[in-house]
């Protein structure tokens, strides 16, 4: 769908939500006169003779409803968008809000589609494709870590990066082509098989970098977590005391959690989407049963397991159960011995065998959660996000750069084994991939896919 940039949008950019400032922003060729017809300012200037970057107090008006607002006035190309822009801010609440818009859409503004403001910064060459991505993924960011990578982002860190990628490989191709093209030229530089094999290697390394940069900021936006265990080791506890209240019901009669409860919770700089699930043992009660096989279900889907121990009693059988089913599991497990405020009775060899180390808590006394946290980050390599560097902050970068590494590393592999023409068709493959990630090489449903999941008035 290309947008029709002749008309002036207008829409609400702050939250629909009661709030001590309510946001509608205008852009497009008529914006200052739209803002014209609803507000005045006053000092009496109209807003189309108004400087860029200028702000004005006065009132905007509809249908008999008035409230105080300032303008804000910018004037094409330094705007978000890159067209005239009017930001009025009226008092909070959605009803000034909302009166605000419906004053602009009657003086001639059109609403705004999902992401419209942000798509027309894209194509008005204000933002790469990239960049527009990293806008929503500020707003979406749920910790400081995931932040300050879409931040980067949005600065045009990876944009840069991508953009080495893609010159590195062009160079590459460009000597292959030239090479299979005028072997025989003088002024060509002879191409050895290994010399190229090197080349994308390491083109195939710095990819995979960026692929696990990808893997590593989802996590940093919330890990399915499930707190797994046999009854009564203080699953519930631990989920209580991580979510800050009584989320679960906490007995001492085992089995008293049959089914899944969940909560987002906050530790350290890490999010965790929690399951507090039923213990695991052999039951005859048919809805304890049913809770146990939800559990085994979370445990195979999971992202990161919290497997609780007793650290006041040996290891049981049902323990042993659950340390062989986690071990067929490839995704962080980390083990935590509860209780360690009373007698410990656990060896805990065969689970520093199988989960390399254990955490020691009391999830009663609230002690050893910033244990917790560290291994967290381990396991899940959080620890290695660099909010610094080039970082991947959506699904769809991440395919599209997983799709070139894959070409890169069967170029470098095959190049042993076929012509230099045939590698030179993976490289350009690889190439292309990453253009589609910048918005070098896009079609227009992607990029219609890709702002439909934006908020209106973004």
């Amino acid at each position: 769908m290309k947008l029709n940039n002749d008309c002036t949008i207008a829409a609400i950019a702050t939250g629909q939500a009661a709030g001590g400032i309510g946001v509608v922003r205008i852009s497009g060729p008529e914006a200052h006169a739209v803002a014209d017809r609803v507000f005045k300012a006053a000092d009496g200037v109209p807003l189309t003779r108004s400087a860029g970057y200028q702000a004005h107090f006065g009132h905007v008006s509809c249908d008999g409803w008035q409230d105080e607002a300032v303008a804000l006035v910018f004037r094409a190309p330094h705007s978000y968008t890159g067209e005239d822009v009017v930001e009025l801010s009226c008092h909070g609440g959605l009803y000034n809000t909302r009166m605000t818009l419906r004053a602009c859409l009657e003086a001639g503004a059109e609403n705004a589609e999902r992401g419209e403001f942000t798509r027309r910064a894209y194509e008005n060459g204000k933002l790469s494709l990239t960049q527009a991505e990293a806008v929503m993924a500020v707003i979406a960011a749920q910790g400081r870590q995931a932040e300050a990578a879409a931040q980067r982002a949005q600065e045009g860190r990876l944009s840069a990066v991508i953009g080495e990628r893609i010159e590195a490989l062009q160079g590459i191709a460009a000597r292959i082509a030239a090479w299979c093209d005028f072997p025989d030229e003088d002024d060509v530089p002879e191409v050895s098989v290994d010399g190229i094999i090197a080349a994308l290697e390491q083109e195939r390394d710095n990819l995979e970098t960026l692929v696990k940069s990808g893997d590593v900021y989802a996590l940093s936006n919330g890990i399915d977590t499930v707190i797994c265990g046999r009854p009564n080791v203080g699953k519930s506890t631990l989920m209580n005391l991580l979510s800050g209240c009584e989320r679960s019901i906490v007995t001492d009669i085992p089995g008293t959690t049959r089914d899944v409860v969940e909560q987002q919770v906050t530790l350290g700089d890490c999010i965790l989407r929690l399951s507090d699930t039923a213990g695991l043992h052999d039951t005859d009660d048919i809805i304890e049963a049913i809770g146990v096989e939800r559990t085994q279900k979370r445990i195979e889907n999971a992202a990161l397991v919290i497997a609780v121990f007793d650290g006041s009693e040996p290891l049981c059988e049902d323990d042993r159960r659950l340390i062989d089913l986690l071990e067929k599991r490839s995704c962080p497990c980390i083990a935590v011995v509860n209780k360690n405020d009373l007698e410990q009775k656990l060896d805990t060899a065969q689970l520093e065998r199988c989960f390399g180390s254990c955490i020691y808590l009391s999830a009663a006394q609230g002690n050893g959660l910033a244990e917790l946290e560290g291994a967290v980050m381990q396991v899940t390599e959080l620890e290695k996000l660099d909010a610094a560097s080039a970082v991947l902050v959506t699904e769809r970068q991440l395919q599209c750069a997983r799709r070139a590494y894959d070409c890169i590393k069967s170029a470098a592999e095959d190049a042993r084994f076929t012509t230099l023409d045939a590698v030179n068709i993976l490289v350009f493959e690889g190439i292309d991939h990453l253009m589609e990630l910048t918005g070098g090489s896009v079609t227009e449903s992607v990029i219609d896919e890709i702002f439909s999941k934006f908020c209106i008035g973004k």
